[in-house]
């Protein structure tokens, strides 16, 4: 989102579908049903859940956010921790047993209200293009999201078979 999409303290932002979204904090939008995630919610747990990213159209690029507002790892009680292993342990199982991407890189970051992890999907071409690391992600996505790399059918798809994945299988276990 650029800083110019700012609107007081609500932002704006164009999901994947080409819906302008508003809000003052997207987890709590999210989870009130105020911004519908494209492809709906893939995990829905006690104290976090699993969506894809709402305006980037990379196929198996997940975000765990966690309901409460909080900013890091460190604030977490157990239970949440558990839980989010959990998350994490099984969407990256899925997007390997799919074949989706090469690697996979994990994101937190301490900017956002509701702790939030990216698992992002490294496939070959970006490699092959950008290198590989956190430092090329900005870069991927913008040019994803300015080039239309993959269709919004794409990623649906693959949002289904995740859900799919995740429905198949007790992460609690």
């Amino acid at each position: 989102m650029r800083n110019d999409e700012f609107i007081g303290k609500s932002k704006s932002a164009i999901d994947i579908l080409g819906n302008r979204l508003h809000y003052e904090c997207m987890g709590c939008a999210i989870l009130n049903g105020d911004i519908n995630v494209p492809g709906g919610i893939v995990y829905d747990g006690e104290y976090a859940m699993l969506t894809a990213d709402s305006e980037i159209p990379i196929p198996g690029f997940l975000i765990v956010n966690v309901k409460r507002h909080i900013k890091s790892f460190s604030e977490l009680e157990k239970e949440e921790r558990i839980e989010i292993a959990n998350i994490i342990t099984y969407a990256e199982r899925a997007i390997k047993s799919l074949n989706i991407g090469k690697e996979i890189i994990l994101v937190q970051e301490e900017k956002s209200d509701h702790l939030h992890v990216w698992i992002f999907p490294y496939y070959e071409w970006m490699e092959k293009e950008y290198g590989f690391g956190t430092t090329h992600l900005r870069d991927i996505m913008k040019y994803v999201k300015n080039n239309n790399k993959y269709s919004v059918n794409d990623v649906l798809n693959i949002i289904e078979k995740v859900r799919e994945y995740f429905n198949e299988h007790d992460i609690n276990l």
